[in-house]
Parts: C-alpha cells; sequence; structure tokens
C-alpha cells in the first residue's frame, strides 16, 4: 500500500487517543505457535512490540516453544508424548525444554528485540523464583501447575526500561525445574502485574460461532457468557484451557484479555492502536 505524506500522518493521528491510553500501562503478550514459526511473521512481532515500548506501552514478552522442543527431542532420538493434549515431560525432557525455552528461543528473541532498537531482557520463570511450581498429574511427569508468581524480577526490569522476555519454565523449593503451560503462565504473570491487557496469540481468529467460518467471530465475550458458550459447544476442544486462562487472568486483576491470530501481520499493533481491534476480547 503506497501512502502519501498526509495519509501517513493521518493514520498517525487517529492512533494517538490509542497511544495517550496505553502510555504507562502494562501489557502482557503471550507469543506462540505459527507466528513464531514463520520468520516473517516474527520479525513483525518484533516490529510491533518494539513501537508500543518506544511509545511508552510497559510490555511484558511470554513465550513458549513447543515446536522447538520437539525438533530438539527429534534430533536426540527421543519421542515426545502428550496426555490430553499436555507434554509428558520426564526428567530428560524438563532439560531438553530448559534448554531450548531459557536458552534458544528466549535468547533469540532478546536479540531480535535489540536489533530492532529495543532493549530487552531475558529471564525464566526460575530466575528470582518467578514461577513456582509443584506437580500438576504424576502421568505427566515435571509438568507444572503454578502454585506462586514472584512478580518483583518483571517490575525490576519494567522500572529500569526493559521488555522482559519470559520463558515459561517453573520451579519448586526442592530446585526441580517445571515445564509451565504458556497461556498459563501468561495468564498468573499478567495477573500478578494487574495489567491493563492480556493477548494471547493463537492460530485462530479468535471464538469462533462456526470455528470452520472465519466470519462468525464473536468480538467481545464477558464471563458468564462463556459458560452458556461452552454448553453450547460453541467453545470446544483445546479452546476451553485457552478461554480458562483469560478468565483465570482477570479474576486476578487484568483488565481484558484478547485472543487473537498471530497470523495475520501486525495484529498486535491493530488490536492496540485502532478503533477495530483484532480478535474476541474478554472481559468481566
Amino acid at each position: 500500500m503506497n501512502l502519501t505524506n498526509a495519509e501517513r500522518a493521518e493514520v498517525l493521528t487517529q492512533a494517538l487517543p490509542y497511544i495517550k491510553r496505553y502510555n504507562g500501562e502494562i501489557v502482557v503478550i503471550k507469543y506462540g505457535g505459527n507466528a513464531m514459526i514463520n520468520e516473517h511473521l516474527k520479525q513483525q512481532v518484533m516490529e510491533d512490540i518494539v513501537l508500543l515500548w518506544l511509545i511508552g506501552v510497559k510490555v511484558v514478552l511470554v513465550h513458549g516453544g513447543g515446536p522447538e522442543i520437539n525438533d530438539l527431542m527429534d534430533r536426540l532420538g527421543k519421542k515426545p508424548e502428550f496426555v490430553d493434549g499436555l507434554r509428558v515431560t520426564d526428567k530428560e525432557t524438563v532439560d531438553i525444554v530448559q534448554m531450548v525455552l531459557a536458552g534458544k528461543v528466549n535468547k533469540t528473541l532478546v536479540n531480535l528485540l535489540e536489533m530492532k532498537g529495543g532493549k530487552a531482557m531475558g529471564i525464566s520463570g526460575m530466575d528470582g523464583c518467578l514461577i513456582e511450581a509443584e506437580i500438576k498429574d504424576e502421568r505427566l511427569g515435571y509438568v507444572g501447575r503454578v502454585t506462586n508468581v514472584n512478580i518483583e524480577p518483571i517490575n525490576d526490569l519494567l522500572e529500569k526500561g526493559y521488555i522482559p522476555v519470559v520463558s515459561t519454565i517453573g520451579c519448586d523449593k526442592e530446585g526441580n525445574a517445571y515445564n509451565i503451560n504458556g497461556d498459563t503462565a501468561a495468564a498468573y504473570i499478567a495477573g500478578a502485574l494487574k495489567a491493563e491487557r492480556l493477548i494471547m496469540m493463537t492460530d485462530i481468529d479468535g471464538i469462533l460461532r462456526d470455528r470452520h467460518d472465519p466470519s462468525t467471530l464473536i468480538p467481545e465475550v464477558t464471563i458468564s457468557d462463556i459458560e452458556k458458550l461452552c454448553q453450547e459447544g460453541v467453545i470446544s476442544g483445546g479452546m476451553i484451557p485457552k478461554v480458562d486462562c483469560c478468565v483465570e487472568a482477570i479474576h486476578k486483576g487484568v483488565k481484558n484479555v484478547i485472543i487473537m491470530d498471530g497470523r495475520v501481520p501486525h495484529s498486535i499493533l491493530m488490536e492496540i492502536l485502532t478503533d477495530e481491534g483484532a480478535g474476541t476480547m474478554v472481559s468481566e
């Protein structure tokens, strides 16, 4: 799209109320899925985050890395196993998860944000006992249920002007590491921060009345609507735990949560800086 300078200026002035609204506010972004795999999309996501940071939004990036974990396991000759959609994580697998998430993926994202002009710092849920956890289900091994969030490390980084980049590894007081579901970790972190908004980047448009038809997107739902939509079967399968995380975040103090398609270019900016938004907003 070729815009004249006047048209570019008009776009910027239309964003002014949103820039004013979010300046100084905390926005937590849960990042994963195809938006993380596709290199071109990854670059755009990093650009969106840096732009928000430059206009004064306090962005916290919480990331997963399932495909990268699968890739390393494959190279090591270890077959991934799943129970109810959760990765079975034995002692060897939790070491792999820690290497991939807290190492390769985390530092790659930090580097990309720095290259785009941001100021980022990578930490894991083990740093400063940020995410305390315990075994969620004996069948799953070292998959963690979050028991507590010590938010000080993130607040310290935000106060120093950094974009915190958080990998979802938890720990217990005995020193065990745990694989934490990314949506769950993002909900707990956003709740502890009392974030203005939590953005859940997914591989679908949002909550659809007909999951095969993007035109049936439901733009806004309340917590009371969700139970009815579950009973009707509109919210089903893998969307149920994602929506549960949205409700958890709101109960913990997040103003609202957005479920949106991370495969759409610059979807974060569309959500924060335009009146159209993107995806489905969940609120109280």
